[in-house]
Parts: C-alpha cells; structure tokens; sequence
C-alpha cells in the first residue's frame, strides 16, 4: 500500500488550512455560498438537499485497516453513524457540520486521506479492480500506474479547470471489474507480440444524459510513455471540450462529435510534441520507489486444499453458501479474497456503520495482511484470507450482519442515494432497492435466477449505473410524479454494452411488479446454465417488453 512522501504530507496539511480559513469567512457570512461554492467543491463538499455531504477520496479502492478504522470513527464523530460507499470507490457522509468539516479533513490526513478532488471540474479520483494484486492471470498489478497517475494528475496546473470533471480507470485483467469503457479515458494492461508490457488506451466513455462506451484510440502505448499519451488527451480535450454548454462538456462528446479518426489523429499529433520534449518520462527510481509499496504480502507456503475449510462447509451450510458466492480464488495457493456485501435483504446498498467499519477493520488487520478494498458496486473486499480462515472470517462477519451471501445476484444492486438526499434527483433509488431485496429476499431464489446486476439511478445523472445494468431502472419525475423508466441488456465488464429502454415508464407501486415479470420471463427463456445478460443478448429485447406491456 502507497505511503506518503514529504510532500504529500505537506500539500495535504496546507489544503486543510486553507479550507479551515475559507469555511471560517462562509460560516461568519463574509462568503457567500455562491462565492463559497468553487471552494468547497475542491474540497470535496457537496450542498445536498437536506445538508452539506463530504466525499472522502480512496485512491484505487485500496485502504488500511488504520484508514477504515479512521473513517468509523469520523461517522460516529461528525456523523450520524455511517458512512456510504460509492460507485466511485470513494466514501461519503451524508451529515456532517460545515464549521467542523476541517477538524474533519485534519483527522483524515493524520492517516494519509484525503477529499481532494473528490469533485469539481479536475481529474477524479483514480479508480482500479478491486481483486489488483490478488487475482490470478493479471498482468500487472494495476494500483501502481494508478498511483503513478494519482500524483501526475494532483494540482496539475493545466488540468484543475477542465471543461468538466474527468474519470480514469485501470485494470490490469482480461476481465474488467473497473468499467473502464465507461470512463473519460479506460486503461487496459497488455502485452504486446514482443513480450513487453503497456497499456491499451480507451477514450470517451461516460454514462448520465448521453451514455457512450469508450473508444480505443491506442492498441499499445509504451510503458514509459503513457503519461504523455494521457497528457495529449487532455490537452485535446481541454482545447476543443465544450465550455459554453454543461451537458456537452465531457469528453465523450467531443469523441462523438469529432469522430474517432480524428480525435485519435489530433492526440498523436499532440503526443508526439509531448513525447519528443521527454518532459513526462517518470525516473526509474521514482517507479521502483513506488512500486516497491504494491509488493506482495509475506503470503505463506500452503496447500492448494484446506481440511479445515472442506470441513466447515460441510458442517455448516450458511457458510457453504456464502462461500459459494462472496468469495474467490486467490493467486496464492491456499488464499482467496473475501467479498463483503454492503447489501443486506432491505438494506441500504453501501452504508455501513462505523461499528461494522471497526469490525472489517479489525478482520483486515488480524486476516488481510492489514488491507481491504473498496468496489464500485458497493461493497468491499477482504483480499487475501488463507482458506483456514475462511470459517473465523465468517462468524464475524455473521455476528455484524455483513455475511449476506449475495455477490452479483438480484438483491446485490447498485443504487445512487437518489431523492432521500441528492438535490439533483428525480426520484427515490434507496428504497426501491430495498423492495426489489425484500421482493427476491429468498436466497434459493436468488441462486436459481443466478447473476443479474440490477442498478438504480435517481436521475439522469446516473451516479446509479442504469445504463450498463443487466436491468437498469432511472428515476424520472412526470407532473411531481416519481415514474421508474426500465432498460435491458447493459453491462460494464469487457464486453460492455449500454442497455435498451423497454418502453413507457412504470410507477413506484408497479416497477417491483415490473422486475418480478422481467424476471420470470428470462427464467422461462434462458437455456441450461445461460445468465440473464446471454439470454438477453441472444433473444433481443421483443419478448421481454412484449411480457413486460401485456394487457
């Protein structure tokens, strides 16, 4: 795990100070909160519809159980309690008081976090695949060059006032767990025919009024030279992104508008200007130095089987079943990684409390090599549990309401915080979320209708997904009215695909109705072992709607 430098130190602790003043002069009404706006925004707090929210960066989803602890305590301090995982592998707090709000920030940078670029129109926080380091057939772990990007991209003096916010993702898998087709720019670790190592370069994707997936505009760059090549992008983008018109600004239009020959021929003109001047080409030292903190942990010599682990499954088959889901094979013989689900039957998706915060923190450190990650699906992960663990894991797990076994099924969805706090939302996605848990609770159910990634908007915005959900449903206001308009078919892996709107929308007493019908019409159409999204993609969207609309 990445530990700060001098200047890290440094450059967090002024921020705060010079957040503690500008709160100060907004809190005695000497700014505005117009004038105070700007200011906030780079310091990651939001104006929501009820109070003041603060989102907390977690570079690449990765935390220590000293950070997780850190986090409990700031909601239990200047909270209500909890905090709540985002899509963007962040965490936000929903409550706490603008005058306290810099005590805040100083606790978390007494632990090397931070809420820096968490909004504004700048590059966000740099997000990755939750299993990095620990899943088998990975290239390369993708933490590093999202480190290496965090500290290019932190205060860039060309990019802090974009035409509008900018999102990277990397992966450094065959199989994407980051979404990185739906970002500003997705990065892919490859190999080339030689042998060597770099990066597959995505550009324009993005979700919200206008959903594209990403083009490729690089097969291979080089190692050494992806910072220019990112650079070039945004120079482009920062040149030609639309300034006058908020709902043009992201560089996915600009893509769409300028076609991808050409926007792939004004980057490589810029590239090559970049490149020859050798101004970004990071020092050897300075990658080893931070490689050096993404090493393996002390993993220990073990057997592929664990007697132990067969045992307590057969002995108990709550753990059976959630072993069957939440977890996955390690790279490392006798490990695996732990998924902890944030989705409880009738929970809130993505909250979690600080005493459940304080249990995953401790579970981390005596289990985990002392770490954890977070998703973009809302959950975290446990990433390295040697197998004879497994069953002490659990039980605690059990004891706190965190072993749900529910990984990718029905009632594990992704929801936006929607109308229940969100000034920008149309509709309420938080309970809705829970009615479709609490609709599908039977996990029997569950397992028998298999993976189906449902993801919930409250508006447009799409902070939900809705767009790349095997279903997705967006909230949609008609004359004070909340209506929940339906689409089939997305997905956000490596075969991204955005989905197909089903028709006119359905009201809040009949969408569960609506996903029940969606649901028992794939199960009647699917063939032997097919997932929802095969047989979507295999019979189309006509007998879904035509089940969906009958009279």
């Amino acid at each position: 795990m990445y530990r700060y430098d001098e200047f890290d130190h440094q450059l967090v602790a002024e921020r705060v100070e010079q957040f503690r003043g500008q709160v100060e002069r907004r809190v005695s009404g000497e700014l505005s909160e117009d004038a105070f706006k700007p200011l906030r925004l780079m310091n990651g707090v939001y104006l929501q519809l009820h109070a003041y929210m603060l989102r907390v960066a977690i570079p690449y989803g990765t935390l220590s159980s000293r950070q997780l602890r850190k986090l409990a305590h700031i909601a239990r301090e200047y909270d209500r309690g909890y905090g709540h995982f985002t899509t963007r592998q962040n965490i936000q707090y929903n409550w706490p008081a603008l005058a306290r709000i810099p005590d805040l920030l100083a606790e978390l940078a007494e632990v090397e976090m931070h809420a820096i670029q968490t909004s504004g129109n700048c590059i966000r926080n740099v997000t990755s695949d939750q299993y990095a380091g620990a899943i088998a057939d990975e290239i390369e772990d993708p933490r590093i060059i999202s480190e290496i990007i965090r500290q290019w991209s932190t205060f860039h003096p060309e990019f802090s006032y974009l035409p509008r916010k900018f999102k990277i993702a990397v992966t450094g898998h065959a199989h994407d767990r980051a979404a990185i087709k739906l970002h500003d720019i997705g990065i892919v670790i490859v190999r080339n025919e030689a042998g060597e190592i770099g990066y597959e370069v995505h550009v324009g994707g993005g979700q919200g009024r206008t959903p594209f997936i990403a083009k490729k505009l690089a097969e291979f760059v080089p190692k050494d030279k992806l910072l220019a090549y990112l650079e070039a992008v945004m120079r482009v983008y920062n040149m030609l992104g639309r300034r006058d018109n908020s709902y043009k600004a992201r560089i996915k239009i600009l893509v769409h508008e300028t076609g991808e020959e050409e926007m792939r021929k004004l980057v490589e003109a810029e590239f090559a200007q970049i490149d020859a001047s050798k101004m970004l080409e990071v020092p050897q030292a300075e990658i080893d130095r931070i490689t050096r903190y993404f090493e393996p942990p002390a993993f220990e010599t073990l057997p592929a089987e664990s007697a132990a682990f067969n045992k307590a499954q057969a002995d108990d088959a709550g753990f059976a079943q959630w072993c069957r889901t939440n977890v996955v094979a390690h790279r490392q013989l006798g490990y695996s990684i732990v998924n902890i689900s944030l989705k409880p039957i009738g929970g809130v998706p993505g909250d979690a409390t600080d005493v459940q915060m304080e249990a995953i923190a401790e579970l981390a450190e005596v289990y985990s090599f002392d770490e954890l990650r977070v998703t973009h699906e809302q959950n975290l992960v446990l990433p390295h549990i040697r197998l004879d663990d497994l069953k002490a894991v659990y039980d605690r797990l059990v004891t706190h309401e965190l072993a749900t076994p529910n990984l990718g099924l029905i009632s594990d969805a992704i929801a936006c915080p929607g109308l229940d706090y969100c000034n920008l939302a149309n509709a309420r996605s938080i309970p809705l979320a829970q009615e479709i848990s609490n609709r599908f609770a039977d996990l029997d159910r569950q397992y028998d209708i298999g993976e189906l990634k449902i993801k919930i908007s409250g508006c447009i915005n799409a902070c939900g997904h809705h767009h790349v959900g095997h279903i997705g449903i967006l909230g949609v206001d008609k004359k004070g009215t909340e209506f929940y308009q339906v689409s089939l078919g997305g997905s956000a892996d490596e075969h991204a695909s955005l989905g197909d709107i089903t028709g006119r929308a359905f009201t809040e007493d009949t969408i569960v109705d609506a996903i029940e019908t969606l649901v028992e019409t794939y199960v009647g159409l699917r063939h032997a072992d097919e997932r929802f999204i095969e047989t979507y993609r295999r019979v189309g969207l006509t007998p879904f709607k035509e089940r969906l609309y009958a009279e």
